[in-house]
Protein backbone atom coordinates (compact mmCIF):
# COMPACT_ATOMS: atom_id res chain seq x y z
CA UNK A 1 0.00 0.00 0.00
CA UNK A 2 1.09 3.61 -0.59
CA UNK A 3 3.50 5.06 1.92
CA UNK A 4 1.77 7.25 4.53
CA UNK A 5 2.31 10.98 4.27
CA UNK A 6 4.05 11.79 7.56
CA UNK A 7 2.53 15.27 7.75
CA UNK A 8 -1.02 13.98 7.36
CA UNK A 9 -0.47 11.12 9.80
CA UNK A 10 0.89 13.54 12.41
CA UNK A 11 -1.96 15.98 11.82
CA UNK A 12 -4.52 13.17 12.21
CA UNK A 13 -2.98 12.16 15.53
CA UNK A 14 -3.11 15.75 16.82
CA UNK A 15 -6.71 16.21 15.70
CA UNK A 16 -7.76 12.96 17.35
CA UNK A 17 -6.03 13.95 20.59
CA UNK A 18 -7.85 17.30 20.63
CA UNK A 19 -11.25 15.85 19.67
CA UNK A 20 -13.85 16.60 22.36
CA UNK A 21 -16.01 13.72 21.09
CA UNK A 22 -13.25 11.10 21.03
CA UNK A 23 -14.50 9.31 24.17
CA UNK A 24 -17.79 8.56 22.43
CA UNK A 25 -16.09 6.01 20.19
CA UNK A 26 -15.93 3.62 23.15
CA UNK A 27 -19.74 3.64 23.28
CA UNK A 28 -19.92 1.71 19.98
CA UNK A 29 -19.09 -1.83 18.89
CA UNK A 30 -16.26 -1.29 16.40
CA UNK A 31 -13.25 -3.13 15.03
CA UNK A 32 -10.25 -2.31 12.86
CA UNK A 33 -12.45 -1.58 9.85
CA UNK A 34 -12.68 2.05 8.78
CA UNK A 35 -16.45 2.35 8.78
CA UNK A 36 -17.62 5.23 6.59
CA UNK A 37 -21.15 4.03 5.87
CA UNK A 38 -22.98 5.47 8.85
CA UNK A 39 -25.04 7.47 6.38
CA UNK A 40 -26.64 4.12 5.43
CA UNK A 41 -26.49 2.18 8.71
CA UNK A 42 -25.01 3.49 11.92
CA UNK A 43 -22.69 1.36 14.04
CA UNK A 44 -24.08 -0.61 16.98
CA UNK A 45 -24.08 1.30 20.29
CA UNK A 46 -22.55 -0.96 22.93
CA UNK A 47 -25.49 -0.61 25.36
CA UNK A 48 -28.11 -1.94 22.94
CA UNK A 49 -27.56 -5.75 23.19
CA UNK A 50 -28.01 -5.85 26.98
CA UNK A 51 -31.07 -3.60 26.79
CA UNK A 52 -32.66 -5.76 24.10
CA UNK A 53 -31.89 -8.92 26.08
CA UNK A 54 -33.71 -7.42 29.06
CA UNK A 55 -36.68 -6.40 26.94
CA UNK A 56 -36.97 -9.91 25.52
CA UNK A 57 -36.27 -11.93 28.67
CA UNK A 58 -37.93 -9.80 31.36
CA UNK A 59 -40.37 -7.33 29.81
CA UNK A 60 -41.72 -9.73 27.19
CA UNK A 61 -40.75 -13.07 28.76
CA UNK A 62 -41.85 -12.39 32.34
CA UNK A 63 -44.11 -9.35 32.43
CA UNK A 64 -45.69 -10.08 29.06
CA UNK A 65 -48.83 -7.96 28.49
CA UNK A 66 -48.17 -6.01 31.69
CA UNK A 67 -45.22 -4.31 30.02
CA UNK A 68 -47.52 -2.07 27.99
CA UNK A 69 -48.15 -0.22 31.24
CA UNK A 70 -45.45 -1.28 33.70
CA UNK A 71 -42.53 -0.99 31.26
CA UNK A 72 -43.83 2.05 29.42
CA UNK A 73 -44.34 0.39 26.06
CA UNK A 74 -47.52 2.32 25.35
CA UNK A 75 -45.93 5.74 25.70
CA UNK A 76 -42.65 4.83 23.97
CA UNK A 77 -43.43 6.52 20.61
CA UNK A 78 -43.83 9.94 22.23
CA UNK A 79 -41.18 9.46 24.91
CA UNK A 80 -38.55 8.46 22.37
CA UNK A 81 -39.91 11.06 19.96
CA UNK A 82 -39.05 13.77 22.47
CA UNK A 83 -35.47 12.46 22.61
CA UNK A 84 -35.20 12.60 18.83
CA UNK A 85 -36.80 16.03 19.00
CA UNK A 86 -33.98 17.37 21.14
CA UNK A 87 -31.49 16.34 18.44
CA UNK A 88 -33.45 17.99 15.61
CA UNK A 89 -34.41 21.11 17.55
CA UNK A 90 -38.04 20.36 18.43
CA UNK A 91 -39.64 21.05 21.78
CA UNK A 92 -41.44 18.20 23.53
CA UNK A 93 -44.76 16.98 22.20
CA UNK A 94 -44.09 17.43 18.47
CA UNK A 95 -42.24 14.27 17.40
CA UNK A 96 -43.57 10.74 17.41
CA UNK A 97 -41.43 7.70 16.60
CA UNK A 98 -43.47 5.45 14.37
CA UNK A 99 -43.66 3.51 11.11
CA UNK A 100 -41.13 3.95 8.28
CA UNK A 101 -39.89 7.10 6.61
CA UNK A 102 -41.98 6.28 3.53
CA UNK A 103 -45.19 5.97 5.54
CA UNK A 104 -44.44 9.18 7.39
CA UNK A 105 -43.74 11.06 4.14
CA UNK A 106 -47.20 9.99 2.97
CA UNK A 107 -48.84 11.12 6.20
CA UNK A 108 -46.99 14.44 6.18
CA UNK A 109 -47.70 15.27 2.53
CA UNK A 110 -51.39 14.40 2.54
CA UNK A 111 -51.88 15.89 5.99
CA UNK A 112 -50.10 19.06 4.87
CA UNK A 113 -52.20 19.43 1.72
CA UNK A 114 -55.37 18.94 3.76
CA UNK A 115 -54.33 21.65 6.22
CA UNK A 116 -53.72 24.15 3.42
CA UNK A 117 -56.80 23.27 1.39
CA UNK A 118 -59.06 23.44 4.46
CA UNK A 119 -57.55 26.78 5.44
CA UNK A 120 -58.04 28.28 1.98
CA UNK A 121 -61.46 26.79 1.21
CA UNK A 122 -63.20 30.17 1.64
CA UNK A 123 -60.58 32.09 -0.31
CA UNK A 124 -60.27 32.58 -4.03
CA UNK A 125 -57.24 30.29 -4.08
CA UNK A 126 -56.75 26.86 -5.60
CA UNK A 127 -53.91 25.10 -3.81
CA UNK A 128 -53.52 22.11 -6.11
CA UNK A 129 -49.78 21.65 -6.55
CA UNK A 130 -47.13 19.65 -4.69
CA UNK A 131 -43.49 20.52 -5.30
CA UNK A 132 -40.89 17.81 -4.84
CA UNK A 133 -37.10 17.89 -4.89
CA UNK A 134 -36.35 16.43 -8.33
CA UNK A 135 -33.25 14.58 -7.12
CA UNK A 136 -34.99 13.22 -4.05
CA UNK A 137 -34.51 9.71 -2.74
CA UNK A 138 -36.76 7.65 -5.04
CA UNK A 139 -39.27 6.63 -2.37
CA UNK A 140 -40.05 10.26 -1.58
CA UNK A 141 -40.84 10.80 -5.25
CA UNK A 142 -43.04 7.71 -5.44
CA UNK A 143 -44.94 8.73 -2.31
CA UNK A 144 -45.32 12.32 -3.53
CA UNK A 145 -46.82 11.09 -6.79
CA UNK A 146 -49.32 8.95 -4.91
CA UNK A 147 -50.16 11.78 -2.50
CA UNK A 148 -50.77 14.11 -5.44
CA UNK A 149 -53.22 11.64 -7.01
CA UNK A 150 -55.03 11.17 -3.72
CA UNK A 151 -55.42 14.91 -3.07
CA UNK A 152 -56.16 16.00 -6.63
CA UNK A 153 -52.88 17.87 -6.91
CA UNK A 154 -50.34 18.17 -9.69
CA UNK A 155 -46.84 17.03 -8.84
CA UNK A 156 -44.03 19.32 -10.02
CA UNK A 157 -40.38 18.22 -9.62
CA UNK A 158 -38.02 21.12 -8.97
CA UNK A 159 -34.28 21.25 -8.19
CA UNK A 160 -34.01 21.73 -4.43
CA UNK A 161 -31.86 24.88 -4.72
CA UNK A 162 -34.60 26.42 -6.88
CA UNK A 163 -37.49 25.48 -4.60
CA UNK A 164 -37.73 28.91 -2.98
CA UNK A 165 -38.15 30.57 -6.39
CA UNK A 166 -40.51 27.89 -7.74
CA UNK A 167 -43.15 27.99 -5.02
CA UNK A 168 -46.23 29.94 -6.06
CA UNK A 169 -49.89 30.73 -5.39
CA UNK A 170 -51.05 27.24 -6.39
CA UNK A 171 -48.52 25.42 -4.21
CA UNK A 172 -49.94 23.53 -1.26
CA UNK A 173 -46.84 21.70 0.01
CA UNK A 174 -43.16 21.45 -0.90
CA UNK A 175 -41.22 18.28 -0.06
CA UNK A 176 -37.46 18.83 0.22
CA UNK A 177 -34.48 16.72 1.33
CA UNK A 178 -32.30 18.54 3.84
CA UNK A 179 -29.23 16.72 2.49
CA UNK A 180 -29.06 15.11 -0.95
CA UNK A 181 -28.40 11.41 -0.47
CA UNK A 182 -26.16 11.09 -3.55
CA UNK A 183 -23.99 14.18 -3.37
CA UNK A 184 -24.11 15.18 0.29
CA UNK A 185 -25.28 18.68 -0.68
CA UNK A 186 -26.92 20.52 2.22
CA UNK A 187 -29.96 22.52 1.21
CA UNK A 188 -31.10 25.82 2.69
CA UNK A 189 -33.71 24.86 5.27
CA UNK A 190 -34.24 28.32 6.81
CA UNK A 191 -34.39 30.17 3.49
CA UNK A 192 -36.55 27.63 1.68
CA UNK A 193 -38.95 27.37 4.62
CA UNK A 194 -39.35 31.15 4.75
CA UNK A 195 -39.97 31.35 0.98
CA UNK A 196 -42.56 28.57 1.07
CA UNK A 197 -44.37 30.30 3.92
CA UNK A 198 -44.29 33.63 2.10
CA UNK A 199 -46.15 31.96 -0.76
CA UNK A 200 -48.79 30.63 1.64
CA UNK A 201 -47.73 26.99 1.45
CA UNK A 202 -46.32 24.44 3.90
CA UNK A 203 -43.02 22.58 3.75
CA UNK A 204 -42.12 18.99 4.59
CA UNK A 205 -38.42 18.31 5.22
CA UNK A 206 -36.82 14.88 4.89
CA UNK A 207 -34.06 14.76 7.52
CA UNK A 208 -32.73 11.26 6.84
CA UNK A 209 -29.23 12.48 5.99
CA UNK A 210 -29.00 15.38 8.42
CA UNK A 211 -30.49 14.37 11.78
CA UNK A 212 -27.62 13.38 14.03
CA UNK A 213 -25.01 14.91 11.72
CA UNK A 214 -25.74 18.63 12.05
CA UNK A 215 -28.09 21.08 13.81
CA UNK A 216 -31.52 21.18 12.18
CA UNK A 217 -33.53 23.70 14.22
CA UNK A 218 -37.08 22.67 13.31
CA UNK A 219 -38.75 24.98 15.83
CA UNK A 220 -36.29 27.82 15.38
CA UNK A 221 -36.88 27.96 11.62
CA UNK A 222 -40.65 27.46 11.72
CA UNK A 223 -40.73 24.13 9.90
CA UNK A 224 -44.24 22.75 9.45
CA UNK A 225 -43.66 19.01 9.08
CA UNK A 226 -40.61 16.78 8.94
CA UNK A 227 -39.77 13.11 8.69
CA UNK A 228 -36.64 11.05 9.08
CA UNK A 229 -35.16 7.65 9.71
CA UNK A 230 -33.23 6.62 12.82
CA UNK A 231 -30.87 3.94 11.50
CA UNK A 232 -28.28 6.28 9.95
CA UNK A 233 -26.61 8.92 12.12
CA UNK A 234 -28.95 8.11 15.04
CA UNK A 235 -27.67 4.50 15.11
CA UNK A 236 -31.04 2.89 15.86
CA UNK A 237 -30.33 -0.36 13.99
CA UNK A 238 -31.52 -1.91 10.73
CA UNK A 239 -35.17 -1.10 10.11
CA UNK A 240 -35.50 0.97 13.29
CA UNK A 241 -38.68 3.07 13.30
CA UNK A 242 -38.76 6.49 11.69
CA UNK A 243 -40.27 9.67 13.13
CA UNK A 244 -42.79 12.34 12.22
CA UNK A 245 -42.64 15.96 13.35
CA UNK A 246 -45.81 18.04 13.32
CA UNK A 247 -45.34 21.60 14.52
CA UNK A 248 -47.55 22.38 17.48
CA UNK A 249 -49.50 25.04 15.60
CA UNK A 250 -50.58 22.50 12.98
CA UNK A 251 -51.45 19.63 15.29
CA UNK A 252 -55.15 20.54 15.82
CA UNK A 253 -55.66 20.55 12.03
CA UNK A 254 -53.42 17.60 11.14
CA UNK A 255 -55.76 15.16 9.37
CA UNK A 256 -53.74 11.98 8.89
CA UNK A 257 -54.61 9.90 5.81
CA UNK A 258 -53.85 6.80 7.91
CA UNK A 259 -56.07 7.01 10.99
CA UNK A 260 -55.39 4.00 13.15
CA UNK A 261 -56.52 2.80 16.55
CA UNK A 262 -53.25 3.95 18.12
CA UNK A 263 -53.96 7.57 17.22
CA UNK A 264 -57.57 7.50 18.44
CA UNK A 265 -58.51 9.76 21.32
CA UNK A 266 -59.83 6.68 23.13
CA UNK A 267 -57.91 3.76 21.61
CA UNK A 268 -59.40 1.13 23.88
CA UNK A 269 -62.94 2.40 23.47
CA UNK A 270 -63.08 0.54 20.14
CA UNK A 271 -65.57 3.05 18.74
CA UNK A 272 -66.62 2.56 15.10
CA UNK A 273 -65.97 6.24 14.37
CA UNK A 274 -62.57 7.88 14.44
CA UNK A 275 -61.78 10.75 16.78
CA UNK A 276 -58.11 11.82 16.64
CA UNK A 277 -56.05 12.21 19.77
CA UNK A 278 -54.45 15.52 20.62
CA UNK A 279 -50.82 16.33 19.95
CA UNK A 280 -48.11 14.23 18.34
CA UNK A 281 -50.11 11.07 19.03
CA UNK A 282 -52.06 11.89 15.87
CA UNK A 283 -49.08 10.66 13.91
CA UNK A 284 -49.42 7.10 15.20
CA UNK A 285 -51.27 4.42 13.24
CA UNK A 286 -50.99 0.84 14.48
CA UNK A 287 -49.28 -1.08 17.27
CA UNK A 288 -45.70 0.13 17.81
CA UNK A 289 -42.77 -2.12 16.93
CA UNK A 290 -41.56 -2.43 20.49
CA UNK A 291 -38.33 -4.39 20.00
CA UNK A 292 -36.95 -2.00 17.40
CA UNK A 293 -38.27 1.02 19.24
CA UNK A 294 -36.62 0.13 22.54
CA UNK A 295 -33.37 -0.71 20.77
CA UNK A 296 -33.51 2.83 19.38
CA UNK A 297 -34.18 4.25 22.81
CA UNK A 298 -31.05 2.56 24.17
CA UNK A 299 -29.06 3.71 21.15
CA UNK A 300 -30.01 7.33 21.80
CA UNK A 301 -28.16 7.18 25.13
CA UNK A 302 -24.94 7.90 23.21
CA UNK A 303 -26.31 11.41 22.66
CA UNK A 304 -26.38 12.24 26.37
CA UNK A 305 -24.23 15.30 26.92
CA UNK A 306 -23.51 15.78 23.21
CA UNK A 307 -24.23 19.04 21.41
CA UNK A 308 -25.13 19.03 17.75
CA UNK A 309 -22.88 22.07 17.34
CA UNK A 310 -19.88 19.95 18.40
CA UNK A 311 -20.98 17.19 16.05
CA UNK A 312 -21.24 19.63 13.17
CA UNK A 313 -17.84 21.15 13.86
CA UNK A 314 -16.19 17.73 13.85
CA UNK A 315 -18.13 16.63 10.76
CA UNK A 316 -16.81 19.60 8.79
CA UNK A 317 -13.29 19.04 10.09
CA UNK A 318 -13.42 15.35 9.11
CA UNK A 319 -14.73 16.00 5.62
CA UNK A 320 -12.26 18.85 5.07
CA UNK A 321 -9.41 16.60 6.17
CA UNK A 322 -10.61 13.73 3.97
CA UNK A 323 -10.66 15.97 0.90
CA UNK A 324 -7.13 17.16 1.64
CA UNK A 325 -5.95 13.58 2.10
CA UNK A 326 -7.57 12.58 -1.18
CA UNK A 327 -5.88 15.50 -2.93
CA UNK A 328 -2.54 14.40 -1.50
CA UNK A 329 -2.77 10.66 -2.10
CA UNK A 330 -5.00 10.18 -5.16
CA UNK A 331 -3.59 10.86 -8.65
CA UNK A 332 -5.00 14.05 -10.16
CA UNK A 333 -8.11 13.54 -12.25
CA UNK A 334 -8.83 10.02 -10.98
CA UNK A 335 -11.78 11.12 -8.83
CA UNK A 336 -13.93 14.23 -8.67
CA UNK A 337 -15.79 15.42 -5.59
CA UNK A 338 -19.47 16.13 -6.28
CA UNK A 339 -20.02 17.32 -2.70
CA UNK A 340 -19.99 21.10 -2.34
CA UNK A 341 -16.78 22.51 -0.89
CA UNK A 342 -18.59 25.31 0.95
CA UNK A 343 -19.43 24.37 4.53
CA UNK A 344 -22.89 25.88 4.34
CA UNK A 345 -23.73 23.52 1.49
CA UNK A 346 -22.15 20.33 2.79
CA UNK A 347 -23.73 17.56 4.86
CA UNK A 348 -21.65 14.86 6.57
CA UNK A 349 -20.60 12.80 3.58
CA UNK A 350 -18.20 13.12 0.69
CA UNK A 351 -19.28 11.76 -2.69
CA UNK A 352 -16.56 11.13 -5.25
CA UNK A 353 -17.28 10.51 -8.92
CA UNK A 354 -15.15 7.65 -10.21
CA UNK A 355 -15.41 5.86 -13.57
CA UNK A 356 -15.18 2.36 -12.09
CA UNK A 357 -16.82 3.17 -8.78
CA UNK A 358 -18.52 -0.18 -8.24
CA UNK A 359 -15.31 -2.17 -8.57
CA UNK A 360 -13.35 0.38 -6.54
CA UNK A 361 -15.79 0.25 -3.62
CA UNK A 362 -15.83 -3.54 -3.63
CA UNK A 363 -12.03 -3.54 -3.34
CA UNK A 364 -12.06 -0.85 -0.66
CA UNK A 365 -14.42 -2.96 1.42
CA UNK A 366 -12.22 -6.00 0.89
CA UNK A 367 -9.31 -3.97 2.27
CA UNK A 368 -11.20 -2.80 5.33
CA UNK A 369 -12.56 0.61 4.27
CA UNK A 370 -16.34 0.51 4.12
CA UNK A 371 -18.26 3.15 2.20
CA UNK A 372 -20.88 2.53 -0.47
CA UNK A 373 -21.52 2.86 -4.18
CA UNK A 374 -24.36 4.66 -5.92
CA UNK A 375 -24.93 4.03 -9.61
CA UNK A 376 -23.55 4.83 -11.99
CA UNK A 377 -20.29 6.30 -10.74
CA UNK A 378 -20.40 7.63 -7.17
CA UNK A 379 -18.37 6.52 -4.16
CA UNK A 380 -20.04 7.69 -0.94
CA UNK A 381 -18.18 8.11 2.34
CA UNK A 382 -20.26 9.02 5.38
CA UNK A 383 -18.56 10.56 8.40
CA UNK A 384 -20.22 9.91 11.77
CA UNK A 385 -18.56 12.26 14.26
CA UNK A 386 -19.46 10.21 17.32
CA UNK A 387 -17.17 7.38 16.25
CA UNK A 388 -15.18 8.35 13.15
CA UNK A 389 -11.65 9.56 13.82
CA UNK A 390 -9.11 11.54 11.83
CA UNK A 391 -6.72 8.58 11.65
CA UNK A 392 -9.58 6.58 10.09
CA UNK A 393 -10.01 9.38 7.58
CA UNK A 394 -6.34 9.47 6.56
CA UNK A 395 -6.25 5.69 6.21
CA UNK A 396 -9.36 5.66 4.04
CA UNK A 397 -7.87 8.15 1.58
CA UNK A 398 -4.58 6.26 1.49
CA UNK A 399 -6.25 2.92 0.79
CA UNK A 400 -8.42 4.58 -1.87
CA UNK A 401 -5.29 5.84 -3.59
CA UNK A 402 -3.72 2.39 -3.50
CA UNK A 403 -6.82 0.80 -5.01
CA UNK A 404 -7.00 3.40 -7.77
CA UNK A 405 -3.32 2.93 -8.52
CA UNK A 406 -3.76 -0.82 -8.78
CA UNK A 407 -1.36 -1.47 -5.91
CA UNK A 408 -1.58 -4.83 -4.18
CA UNK A 409 -3.04 -4.75 -0.72
CA UNK A 410 -1.47 -6.45 2.25
CA UNK A 411 -4.02 -9.24 1.90
CA UNK A 412 -2.94 -9.85 -1.72
CA UNK A 413 0.74 -9.83 -0.82
CA UNK A 414 0.15 -12.30 2.00
CA UNK A 415 -1.97 -14.50 -0.22
CA UNK A 416 -4.91 -14.25 2.16
CA UNK A 417 -7.82 -12.50 0.44
CA UNK A 418 -10.34 -11.01 2.79
CA UNK A 419 -7.93 -9.94 5.53
CA UNK A 420 -8.04 -6.25 6.30
CA UNK A 421 -5.17 -4.26 4.84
Amino acid sequence: MSEPNATLVEEAAKLDAADELRAKRADFVLDDTVYLDGNSLGALPAAVPARLADVVAREWGQLRIRSWEESGWWTAPERIGDRVGRIVGAAAGQVVVTDSTSVNVFKALVGGVRIVQARDVSRDVSRDEILVDESTFPTDGYIAESAARLTGCTLRPVPAPEMAAAVGPRTAVALVNHVDYRTGRLHDLPGTTAAVHAAGALVVWDLCHSAGALPVGLDAHGVDLAVGCTYKYLNGGPGSPAYLYVAREHQPRFDSPLPGWNSHADPFGMAPGYTPADGAVRGRVGTPDILSMLALEAALDVWDGVSTAAVRAKSLALTDFFLRCVDTYVPAGRVESVTPAAHERRGSQIALRCADAGEVMAELIRRGVVGDFRRPDVLRFGFTPLYTGFADTERAARVLAAVLAGEAGEADEAGAPGEVA
